[in-house]
């Protein structure tokens, strides 16, 4: 009743001024420091003085240091959990103040007196040891490299473009160790502990080549000087060991070229289970949607206005997608139009991929037959043909692909998914079709060397032959050839290698050309000339571009797996990779920040994390392979690289076992690469990831069951609150099968009344401490207020519905006053 409200809203505001008050007591008390007494909590002591005494000891008891200390450590413990409390800000910030002036002012107290020092000791070690972790966090967090940068990224276009800069960073740390692996095991050994240039022919430049090899155009092709460094392959020497510490290195080569691959496997799939063990959103698909979107969709990162404004648009665009979701579904449409139109759409696309592979096998094909040709001879576009077509059909296929996927009418979201997978698989088909086409001209080139290596053979035992009949001796001396005339090899590793080479140099330049005309020139063009032209250029066409998150990562990902493939057959290249991811960082941040705008749609970028590491891991694997057929079936070169005089690359492994090891370990390798070993230990490695994927899927199922019985004990516990109906269909069913009803006695007053005054129950437990058993324990919700119906509906009228049959009032109509609070 209102009197009965009055009453309430009498006594609480009573009992705020009686808190009020007691409150300026104690702030009275406090700031009068060394005179009459302080108060906490409940105990009273003497004051302490600020001046000097004789005798610490005396001025408080042990049992006031006791409860002081205790009081001290309750205000330590409110500051460190203020933040958890659910209090307005207005009082954390009241209570956090008069805590840390509470703490500030007494614990120095506690240091007074015997024994008491060293409490004093430990709690300043205590403030010195969180102020240096602290420091020390934020010293860690200014070492991350262009964390600014990032942020500064993120606050103008939302953490989904900041996303390609973090990964562009995670790039380049893993590409450093890798340099780290490659330059300090095997260009490093072999440049301060190998043979100089000009000691080998593998060292040294021919003699009808030295003419040219400093010009601009020979080096700009990794030819002449370039060709015969310790950038590529050819260039290491075979010895077993080298320099005085008898550094192994052909053993070194192999296993860090097999190295990098295992190490770089580790880290992705260590990376993805840390971004999966972080990801979710907490929630199953499907629950909770519009408070999901609600009180997550907004990127606090965001700091400029016109992000703002996409972010807005992007949610408000989200909300009327799931709303309308349900009806499109229902929408009636021709779905035989629709399904020609997407099989038109993959043929149409189909074709593109073929028609690029066929077009990249094509020029690698010719490339071969300009190859044999003299160099004098060929124009600039002849000599990087396989280059520019590669990084041509990267920029003109995305595109249209993007206008061919307008048939398909896709949601925007399975779209993109298909769009991604297209770009994949063109880039994966290029990069395919260019390694057969290389391995092709391998083949040819391998021909080449037989024929070379009989020629050098026949006539290294033409020379033995004629030196022993015309100076009539067995001892022979080798022959005395320079080494820039001895005749050599085509050293198909260094072959290859180039290619990679010139394939990442030729896509580093178009893409910083594609970035400066198509963005840098693109946004000069409509911020100069939208003055004096006739539409708006801004709004219109051209406009600003779009940083495409897409396109880079993928870019980036196949760039990265061209680097795993050829850093076997050219060690420099993962320092050239180095120093291109450290000018794109810088390269593309200006670029973006000057000539892109924020996206229409920013999207959060958690979502997409691992989507981009499987892609990287599944490049991982797919690079993977060609390095291994290289080194378990191709022969090497004779005359050039580490494994020159070897059957088979791996051979090195074999022959260090036998000459180095004991002969127990060649035994245990040859039983460990046994097949009859071999097979049974896959099946075992097949059974164990069956059983930890079932393992895998009963967690998840035990989850799900765990969410839903959580969700309905929070209905029982929502239910019983308001007095309501159970909601458990078990106990409404079980209801359903009572012969009667209305045998159930209602709860009378007193029951109610007992009910309201016990003690509350937490939701999903019950007083005795045990967990709730859904299936027994769901009667604890209360029957429904109303009595059952013994008569039948009267006419309709004023007063011809009467009161409600039942001994109990219903809610809200009880004749007891309310309770004062």
């Amino acid at each position: 009743t209102p009197g009965g409200w009055t009453s309430n809203l009498t006594s609480w505001g009573k009992r705020e001024r009686v808190q009020e008050e007691k409150k300026r007591e104690r702030e009275r008390e406090r700031e009068t420091g060394g005179e009459g007494e302080f108060s906490f909590g409940s105990h009273f002591f003497p004051s302490i003085s600020s001046s000097s005494s004789d005798d610490d000891e005396e001025s408080m008891s042990e049992g006031e240091m006791a409860a002081l200390k205790e009081e001290v450590e309750e205000k330590k413990k409110l500051i460190a959990t203020l933040r958890n409390k659910p209090w307005r800000m207005q009082r954390r910030l009241i209570q956090l103040k008069e805590a840390q002036e509470f703490v500030e002012k007494f614990e120095g107290a506690l240091g007074k007196g015997k024994g008491r020092k060293w409490y004093a000791y430990k709690v300043m070690m205590t403030k010195k040891l969180i102020k240096f972790k602290r420091d020390f966090e934020n010293f860690k967090t200014a070492c991350i490299p262009w964390e600014r940068k990032i942020k500064e990224v993120e606050s103008h276009f939302g953490s989904s473009v900041a996303s390609y800069f973090i990964f562009l960073r995670w790039m380049y740390g893993l590409n450093l160790v890798l340099f780290g692996f490659m330059f300090g095991l095997v260009v490093l050994p072999e440049i301060l502990m190998g043979l100089p240039y000009g000691s080998l022919p593998r060292k040294t430049v021919p003699r009808e080549e030295q003419a040219t090899a400093m010009d601009y155009a020979v080096l700009f092709d990794f030819n002449g000087y370039c060709k015969y460094s310790f950038l590529f392959y050819g260039f290491y020497n075979s010895d077993r060991m080298i320099g005085v510490l008898k550094f192994r290195l052909p053993l070194s080569y192999l296993l860090v070229g097999v190295g990098i691959f295992g190490y770089s496997l580790m880290v992705v799939i260590r990376t993805m289970a840390r971004n999966a063990n972080e990801g979710g959103d907490g929630a199953e698909e499907g629950q909770f949607t519009f408070s999901w979107k609600m009180f997550t969709s907004w990127d606090y990162l965001i700091g400029n206005p016109e992000t703002a404004d996409n972010k807005y648009a992007s949610i408000t665009t989200s909300f009327k997608e799931s709303i309308v979701d349900e009806q499109e579904n229902q929408k009636d449409e021709n779905i035989h139009l629709r399904r020609f139109l997407r099989v038109l759409a993959n043929f149409l696309i189909l074709c593109s991929l073929g028609g690029s592979g066929f077009l990249i096998y094509f020029v690698v094909k010719r490339s071969q037959d300009f190859a044999e040709r003299d160099n004098d001879e060929l124009s600039w576009f002849e000599k990087n043909e396989v280059e520019f077509v590669m990084s041509l059909l990267g920029l003109v296929c995305p595109p249209l692909f993007e206008t061919i996927a307008e048939l398909e009418d896709y949601h925007p979201r399975i779209a993109l998914k298909w769009q991604l997978g297209r770009i994949f698989a063109l880039f994966l088909g290029n990069l395919y079709t260019f390694l057969f086409a290389l391995f092709d001209e391998v083949t040819a080139k391998l021909e080449k060397e037989k024929s070379i290596k009989n020629e050098t053979i026949w006539a290294l035992n033409a020379y033995y032959a004629n030196y022993s009949s015309f100076y009539n001796t067995t001892d022979v001396p080798p022959p005395d050839v320079h080494p820039a005339d001895v005749i050599r090899g085509p050293c198909w590793e260094t072959g290859v290698g180039i290619e990679f080479v010139k394939l990442i140099v030729s896509d580093m330049q178009v893409t910083y050309l594609t970035i400066l005309i198509g963005d840098f020139v693109r946004a000069v063009i409509v911020r100069f000339l939208n003055y004096c032209w006739c539409w708006d250029l801004e709004a219109g066409f051209p406009s600003y571009g779009e940083f495409d998150i897409s396109g880079n990562v993928l870019g980036l990902i196949f760039n990265q797996g061209m680097i795993w493939m050829g850093a076997f057959y050219a060690p420099g290249l993962v320092g050239l990779n180095v120093l291109r991811l450290l000018t794109s960082m810088y390269y593309q941040c200006w670029a973006v920040m000057s000539c892109n705008v924020p996206h229409e749609r920013v999207f959060k970028a958690s979502r997409s994390n691992n989507f981009y590491m499987g892609l990287l891991l599944l490049v991982l694997f797919l690079s993977l392979l060609p390095v291994v057929y290289t080194i378990m079936t191709l022969p090497p070169s004779f005359d050039c690289g580490p494994f020159s005089g070897q059957e088979k690359m791996y051979d090195v492994v074999m022959e260090t076992i036998e000459n180095d090891l004991p002969s127990f370990i060649g035994n245990i390798f040859t039983y460990a690469t046994n097949p009859g070993l071999i097979m049974p230990a896959v099946l075992l490695m097949v059974l164990a990831i069956y059983y930890l994927n079932a393992v895998s899927k009963g967690y998840q199922q035990a989850n799900l069951d765990l969410k839903r019985k959580m969700q309905m004990a929070r209905d029982e516990e929502k239910n019983r609150r308001n007095n309501k109906d159970s909601t458990n269909q078990v106990m409404k069913d079980l209801e359903a099968l009572l012969p009667n009803k209305s045998l159930i006695p209602p709860p009378t007053e007193e029951d109610e009344l007992e009910s309201s005054k016990s003690p509350k129950i937490k939701p999903g437990a019950v007083a005795n401490g045990k967990g709730v058993n859904l299936q027994k324990e769901v009667s604890l919700a209360a029957s429904n207020p109303r009595g059952p119906v013994t008569r039948a509906p009267g006419p309709r009228g004023g007063n011809a519905r009467g009161p409600q049959p039942g001994p109990e009032k219903g809610r809200g109509r009880s004749s007891n006053p309310p309770l004062k609070l």
